[in-house]
């Protein structure tokens, strides 16, 4: 890569990405399967399903990676191809809102998509012996004990529901039921959104009543990806709305703040998404490894990486990113 013509933060973006690349494991082959087909009673429609691995190795921990509104199992390359790459077990289901399923805006499941998201994911836990036989040479790699769960926008809220996050009926203000899974023991919420009530266009707030989230009781670590330039057309409140995962929500959290990126944090839905509108092959590159250290981290695989990077992301005023942590038992802000 030559540097000539990059800026301070594109220079220095690279800089991390190599301090960061010094506690790399050496990227592997990768296999990968789609579609595995799971029966799935009362959705409507069985839920298809992408499993991707390293040729090789075994105690791989797991990623379920939640998709973003109108997305699938094809999108995500960026991120499920690299933590593959690198030593994890990515699944990826296909959402009752991707655009390849085509649900009618009038259809009766539409209100109830934020939960039958969650159902999906959760089925996906429940038939992990399937989606292993699947995929050929994986039986038996996969590390059960070692499960997180990533999101993006939609999927982000989708992940928060499985840590803990609770939806509130935006005219009672009564909470829905807890749908926290104690199997997944870490999350990574990319872009998701905040506050609902006041703090939603009339818009957000007539279209999606479900961005109505409480963080209060969101306890399980995880981390927190926002870009400083996302200013979302859901939100009255610009780019600060989505660091509510963090700011709001108790115990283990770091939050990971992209200076310059937008709502796809430099490109993650897709290699060529059309939702791409901030393309920056840098802050990909960062995000991949921070996520990828975040989640060894997190799931008790190596702390080595996740030092760095918190060491590299720790300030300066040509700093890509702003890395924050806080300690379990740390308590919301006011």
């Amino acid at each position: 890569m030559t540097t000539t013509g990059m800026n301070k933060s594109a220079l220095s973006a690279v800089s991390a990405v190599s301090a960061l690349d010094a506690h790399l494991t050496p990227a592997a082959p990768v296999v990968s399967v789609k579609p595995v087909t799971l029966d799935s009673p009362g959705r409507g429609a069985d839920l298809r399903v992408r499993i991707s691995a390293p040729a090789a190795g075994s105690g791989l921990p797991v990623v379920l990676l939640s998709h973003g509104h109108g997305s699938s199992l094809e999108g995500y390359g960026p991120l499920a191809d690299f933590w593959a790459a690198h030593g994890f077990v990515v699944i990826q289901p296909t959402h009752l809102d991707s655009r390849t399923v085509g649900l009618p805006q009038d259809d009766p499941r539409t209100p109830r998509l934020w939960r039958f998201r969650v159902e999906d994911m959760k089925r996906v836990l429940d038939h992990l012996d399937v989606l292993e036989a699947a995929a050929p040479g994986l039986g038996g790699r996969p590390d059960r004990t070692r499960v997180a769960a990533a999101g993006h926008s939609f999927g982000g809220q989708t992940v928060g529901n499985l840590l803990g996050l609770r939806v509130l009926d935006p005219v009672t203000g009564r909470e829905e039921d807890d749908l926290s899974d104690a199997r997944i023991t870490a999350g990574v919420l990319l872009a998701t959104a905040g506050r609902g009530g006041a703090d939603l266009t009339p818009y957000a707030a007539e279209t999606f009543p479900f961005l109505n989230p409480d963080f209060a009781r969101m306890r399980t670590p995880a981390l927190v990806v926002v870009g400083d330039r996302d200013d979302s057309p859901l939100s009255r409140r610009g780019p600060e709305w989505m660091t509510d995962a963090y700011t709001l929500s108790p115990g283990d959290k770091s939050l990971l703040t992209l200076f310059g990126a937008e709502h796809s944090l430099g490109g993650i839905p897709g290699y060529e998404a059309r939702e791409t509108t901030d393309e920056n092959p840098e802050h990909v590159a960062l995000l991949q490894r921070v996520t990828w250290a975040y989640l060894r981290h997190a799931l008790g695989v190596d702390d080595t990486a996740w030092a760095a990077a918190r060491e590299a992301l720790s300030g300066g005023a040509a700093a890509p990113a702003r890395l924050e942590t806080r300690e379990p038992g740390g308590t919301p802000a006011e």
